[in-house]
C-alpha cells in the first residue's frame, strides 16, 4: 500500500494523470483455455464460405494421381483451402500465403489447422500446382463444384448469359522480347523454361507470326487494348448468368479478339454439355458482333444475340449507304433508289465461278448502262463506273441482331452486361489480380480459374442465406 502511494506521488511529480491506467506485469500463465472456434466471428467471410463449400469428393477426384506406396502426402484439401484463402483475400504468392496463414486465426480455422499444426512449405504448392493439380484438372473440378452449389442455391437462372473479356498483364517484360519475324533458337538451355516448352508444344506454324514475341512467356500477346503503352498480356474470358452475376465458365486466352470470340463458343458448348444450361439470349459488346459469330448463335445454337452488329456499311461522306437499297430475297438482288438492279451475276459462265470472297461476302454490282446516265450517280458512286455492295453470307443473322437491337429487351440487356464489367473491376481492385504471377497459358488458366472460383464463393456466401425465388432455382447436375 505504501509502495502504491509512493508511486502515485512519483507519477504526480512527472505530470501523469492520476487516473491513467497501467498494465500490470503479471506472470505468464502455464495453461490457457483457448479455442480457435470462439475467436472467429459468425459473420466472417471465411465462416460463411465454409458453410457452402463442399470438398468431400476432392480425394476421390485426385486418387488416381497419388501413389499407393511411399510416405503420406500433404492433405490436398488443406492446400486447396489455403489457395481459396489466398485468392479470396488477394494473397496470390504461395510464399506469402504460407507466412500469413499461421498468423491469422480465421485462416487457420478455415484450413482446419490447430495452433500447433505446421503449415506446408511454399514449394509444396508449386509441386502440386504444376503437377497433379494441373494434370488432373483440379481447379476446373473445383470451379464446377462451386457452380453446382450456386445452381442448387437458386443463383443461376439460365435464361440470359453475358460474355466479356478483360486484359491482364503477363509476367513478361517488353525489354526481353524480339520481333515476331525473328528466328529464335528455342533449344537454348537458357530459354527452355516450362512456359517455353508449353509454347512449343502448342505452336501452329500456319498462323501468321505476332508482332512481338516474349522470350519469357511466348504465349502472351503484345497488346495496347486498354489504351496507353503496349505490354504482354492474357485475356480472362467470363461467361456469366445475368440473374445474380454468377460466373458459369471462365477461359484464358492470349490477348487477341479472335481468340476471345472463339473462346465464347467453347464456353457455351462446355456449359451446355456439363450442366445442361443453354441460354435464350447472349449479351456482349461489339467485339462479339461479327457476322460468323452471329450466324453461329442464330443458326447453329438458336440463341438470341443481344450484341451490337459489327457494321461498316454506313457511309459518312454523304453518298448513299446500303440501307438506301432494297434487298429482294426471291430475285437475289438489290434495287437502288432509281429501281435499277444490283446483281452478283449478270451472265452465265460455262464454268461455274464462286461468288464468295475471302471476307465471306458476295459482291452485287449494278450495270454500266444503268449508272452511266443516272441522276443519282454523284451521290451513289461518284468515283467508280458502277455501284458495288458487299453482302455477307451471314446477313440474315445480322438482320436478326439488328431487329433485336431495336427492342426494349435489348436496352435491358445493355444494363445487365455491366455485371460482367463489375466482376472484372472486383477481380483487379479487390482480389488484386491485375498482373499474373504464373507464366504460360496453363498458368494464366490456373490463376483465372481460381479467381473466378473465389468470386463465385464470395457471391454464394453472401446470397445463399437470403433465399432467392424458388422458381429461378435449377437442380444441380448429378
Amino acid at each position: 500500500m505504501a509502495w502504491r502511494c509512493l508511486k502515485g506521488q512519483d507519477d504526480k511529480r512527472r505530470g501523469y494523470a492520476a487516473m491513467m491506467g497501467q498494465q500490470s506485469a503479471a506472470p505468464e500463465q502455464l495453461f490457457y483455455a483457448f479455442s480457435i472456434e470462439s475467436h472467429v466471428p459468425d459473420d466472417h467471410l471465411l465462416r460463411r464460405i465454409d458453410r457452402v463449400l463442399d470438398l468431400s469428393d476432392l480425394r476421390g477426384h485426385l486418387a488416381p494421381f497419388y501413389s499407393h506406396t511411399g510416405r503420406p502426402s500433404i492433405d490436398p484439401e488443406l492446400m486447396i483451402r489455403m489457395l481459396i484463402v489466398g485468392y479470396c483475400f488477394g494473397i496470390r504468392s504461395e510464399r506469402r500465403l504460407c507466412e500469413e496463414v499461421p498468423l491469422n486465426l480465421a485462416y487457420r480455422w478455415f484450413c482446419r489447422l490447430g495452433l500447433e499444426r505446421p503449415v506446408p512449405e511454399h514449394s509444396t504448392f508449386s509441386k502440386n500446382r504444376h503437377g497433379r493439380f494441373r494434370d488432373s484438372g483440379t481447379f476446373r473440378w473445383l470451379f464446377d463444384e462451386v457452380l453446382r452449389r450456386c445452381m442448387a442455391a437458386g443463383l443461376v437462372k439460365g435464361e440470359g448469359f453475358a460474355v466479356d473479356a478483360s486484359v491482364v498483364a503477363a509476367d513478361a517484360s517488353g525489354q526481353r522480347s524480339v520481333p515476331g519475324t525473328t528466328s529464335v533458337d528455342w533449344n537454348d538451355e537458357r530459354l527452355r523454361t516450362r512456359a517455353v516448352r508449353e509454347y512449343l508444344a502448342a505452336l501452329d506454324e500456319s498462323q501468321p507470326p505476332p508482332k512481338s514475341v516474349s522470350l519469357t512467356d511466348p504465349q502472351a500477346r503484345w497488346t495496347c487494348a486498354p489504351g496507353g503503352p503496349a505490354f504482354f498480356a492474357y485475356s480472362t474470358n467470363y461467361l456469366i448468368d445475368v440473374e445474380h452475376g454468377v460466373i458459369v465458365d471462365v477461359e484464358a486466352t492470349p490477348s487477341n479478339r479472335t481468340n476471345e470470340v472463339e473462346s465464347t463458343k467453347r464456353m457455351i458448348e462446355r456449359v451446355e454439355a456439363t450442366f445442361a444450361l443453354k441460354p435464350e439470349r447472349l449479351i456482349g459488346d461489339m467485339a462479339y458482333g461479327g457476322a460468323p459469330m452471329l450466324a453461329w448463335l442464330v443458326d447453329d445454337k438458336g440463341i438470341e444475340p443481344h450484341v451490337p452488329v459489327w457494321d461498316k456499311t454506313q457511309r459518312t461522306d454523304g453518298t448513299l449507304s446500303i440501307t438506301d437499297f432494297v434487298w429482294n430475297e426471291q430475285a437475289d438482288e438489290y434495287r437502288c433508289p432509281q429501281g435499277q438492279p444490283l446483281r452478283s451475276r449478270w451472265r452465265a459462265f460455262s464454268k461455274p465461278r464462286g461468288r464468295v470472297t475471302h471476307a465471306g461476302a458476295i459482291l452485287y454490282r449494278s450495270s454500266h448502262h444503268a449508272c452511266k446516265d443516272c441522276p443519282l450517280k454523284p451521290r451513289c458512286c461518284p468515283n467508280t463506273p458502277t455501284r458495288k455492295i458487299a453482302r455477307s453470307i451471314h446477313e440474315e443473322a445480322r438482320d436478326v441482331a439488328r431487329r433485336i437491337n431495336a427492342s426494349d429487351q435489348y436496352r435491358q440487356s445493355r444494363k445487365q452486361r455491366k455485371k460482367a464489367e463489375m466482376l472484372f473491376a472486383h477481380l483487379k481492385r479487390i482480389l488484386r489480380l491485375d498482373r499474373l504471377r504464373l507464366r504460360g497459358l496453363s498458368g494464366a488458366f490456373d490463376e483465372f480459374t481460381l479467381a473466378a472460383t473465389a468470386q463465385n464463393l464470395r457471391r454464394l456466401a453472401k446470397l445463399a442465406g437470403q433465399g432467392p425465388p424458388t422458381d429461378h432455382a435449377l437442380p444441380a447436375p448429378a
